[in-house]
């Protein structure tokens, strides 16, 4: 699989699939075997893969591994577990489109396939979404970099994005941080600035690891820092640029769900005139709903907020064995609200990126209209 990426977080060969450990990075390099979908489940809820493509996948393929070291009496039965399994599965994460959207097309071609070729054909369709998302992620990248590109007169930019989404978060090659890759391939790019992304600092871990791995300019900033980074970069020739952020649900009029902190990104993008561009596969649109307010957003656990976790100096600096300890960073006893994702308003989006094409508001027009043709494909 060709993924134009150095980095490589999901492997199969069926019917082994592999996982890189998330957890672990960017200071160590673990490989995890995922035989059946009560270990998919758990890969994702404990984040050891994340990213809403990534997690669609993962959640495939787990099953996959699982049906192909299992005899059934029939292909009904197969169906039936199938199905189970799909249901169990999709409950990992409950704001990312994708997993539903795969959840959707599996049943379908489940329910299609022949009584002898139930599994095969569930084998197949898995294995054809990881080709796949690495196709539609290099077109979202060429998209991307098309357009702002276009936009800044063909000039080298600057970019900030936020959490993970790029190869670590995808097939390969990555969403948002896909354009960033691209636009890095063409020398449209200047330098890229990534956030901490409070409170599970993917960005931090995982987006700064990709740009380390693939030598892209880069700098680390604070989430809070933001606005004073937009302020100084005013200043310079190359401007502002653009935001890049992925996204794990779009509501039809392109309200955004995406990582918690990019609203507060998109309003700093707004008041200095940056463009804010979502970059996601079609997949993570969801027609059925109709604005932002429907979507469904993951609460998760006051303690990592509360309470910080990572590995210490000496294990790192000394190349051993990896000592993780946690620190209590607020009173014992004290309550937080940790909602994993927020909505970010169409009015505040510039463009949304898909392998479908850009889509961007008719003029006078603070929504999109994701049901029809993209304005640049």
């Amino acid at each position: 699989m060709d993924s134009d990426s150095r980095l490589q977080a999901i492997k199969w060969e069926r019917p082994q699939l592999t996982i890189l450990n998330q957890l672990l990075l960017p200071h160590a390099s673990e490989y995890l075997n995922i035989h059946n979908s009560a270990e998919g489940h758990h890969a994702i809820t404990s984040m050891q893969t994340r990213g809403a493509p990534a997690i669609a996948i993962v959640a495939a393929l787990s099953l996959a591994a699982e049906v192909s070291s299992m005899s059934f009496i029939n292909g009904q039965e197969a169906r039936e577990h199938i199905y189970k399994q799909l249901e169990y599965l999709q409950t990992s994460r409950p704001t990312a489109v994708n997993l539903f959207d795969a959840v959707t097309k599996l049943k379908q071609t489940v329910r299609n396939s022949s009584t002898e070729d139930v599994c095969n054909a569930y084998i197949a369709a898995a294995e054809k979404m990881l080709v796949d998302d690495v196709l539609d992620n290099k077109r979202i990248g060429k998209y991307g970099s098309d357009f702002i590109g276009k936009r800044s007169g063909g000039c080298r930019v600057n970019l900030l994005t936020h959490c993970n989404t790029g190869a670590l978060a995808t097939a390969g090659h990555g969403t948002a941080l896909g354009i960033v890759r691209t636009m890095w391939n063409e020398k449209l790019l200047d330098h890229v600035y990534c956030t901490e992304t409070r409170p599970y600092n993917q960005g931090a871990r995982l987006t700064a690891y990709e740009l380390v791995v693939e030598k892209i300019p880069s700098t680390l900033v604070c989430d809070s820092a933001v606005s004073a980074l937009m302020q100084q970069l005013l200043l310079k020739p190359t401007g502002c640029g653009a935001v890049v952020v992925g996204a794990d649900r779009v509501a039809a009029n392109g309200d955004t769900a995406n990582k918690i902190g990019t609203y507060q990104l998109a309003i700093a993008a707004k008041h200095h005139g940056c463009d804010f561009i979502v970059a996601a596969p079609f997949t993570s649109v969801d027609l059925d709903m109709i604005s932002g307010r429907d979507i469904v957003i993951e609460q998760r656990s006051p303690n990592e907020i509360t309470a910080a976790s990572g590995f210490t100096s000496n294990s790192v600096d000394n190349a051993g064995t990896l000592m993780r300890e946690s620190l209590q960073i607020a009173p014992v006893g004290m309550d937080a609200w940790n909602p994993s994702f927020d909505v970010t308003p169409a009015h505040l989006i510039t463009a949304i990126v898909t392998e479908k094409g850009v889509f961007v508001k008719q003029q006078g027009v603070d929504t999109f209209d994701m049901a029809g043709p993209p304005a640049i494909s």
